[in-house]
């Protein structure tokens, strides 16, 4: 399972590249997973259903299950949050998992980076960045950069990466 962060500030563009991303890698046949982090408190249930019930009546975990999918949650209860490692091997086995957020962890990232934003590069102080996807025109950088805007650039960059280059399209 070859793991991947897709990193950057706030607005970089950060989702709207893995949303672009996944169906090439989904193309190429290999099972992908992804790992999203929230900084702040963020809820998939709904209050009045059964799940949301069973959780506020103190159970620690809840899986819902339909012909569609499944999901569970998992109330931390005054634990602390679970480290991306503990993510990971909850996560059924994939070729590639895309992680987003976790940008201190140290795993390989692509960094997303926008220069109306107005904030520095990661990659300069990061040195698990592989590549930067930018828009910048010509940054002063140690790491392969991709134009932010070439979609299938950046998904042949990771192919080739992670050994996956030669499956068809």
């Amino acid at each position: 399972m070859h793991i991947l962060g897709v990193a950057g500030w706030s607005g970089s563009g950060k989702t709207t590249l893995l949303t672009k991303l996944i169906p090439i890698f989904v193309g190429h046949g290999l099972k992908v997973a992804a790992l999203k982090h929230a900084h702040h408190s963020f809820d998939i249930d709904q209050p009045g259903k059964d799940s949301f019930q069973h959780r506020m009546a103190g159970a620690q975990e809840v899986m819902v299950s339909s012909a569609n999918r499944w999901a569970l949650m998992h109330e931390n209860r005054g634990e602390p949050e679970a480290t991306l490692a503990e993510l990971l091997g909850r996560l059924s086995p994939a070729d590639l998992v895309l992680v987003e957020g976790f940008k201190t962890e140290r795993h390989d990232k692509i960094e997303v980076h926008r220069a109306a934003n107005g904030k520095p590069l990661l990659c300069t102080e990061d040195e698990t960045v592989i590549a930067l996807a930018t828009d910048l025109p010509e940054p002063d950088v140690s790491v392969p950069v991709l134009p932010l805007d070439d979609v299938d650039a950046i998904a042949g960059f990771v192919l080739r990466r992670f050994g996956y280059a030669g499956r068809a399209a």
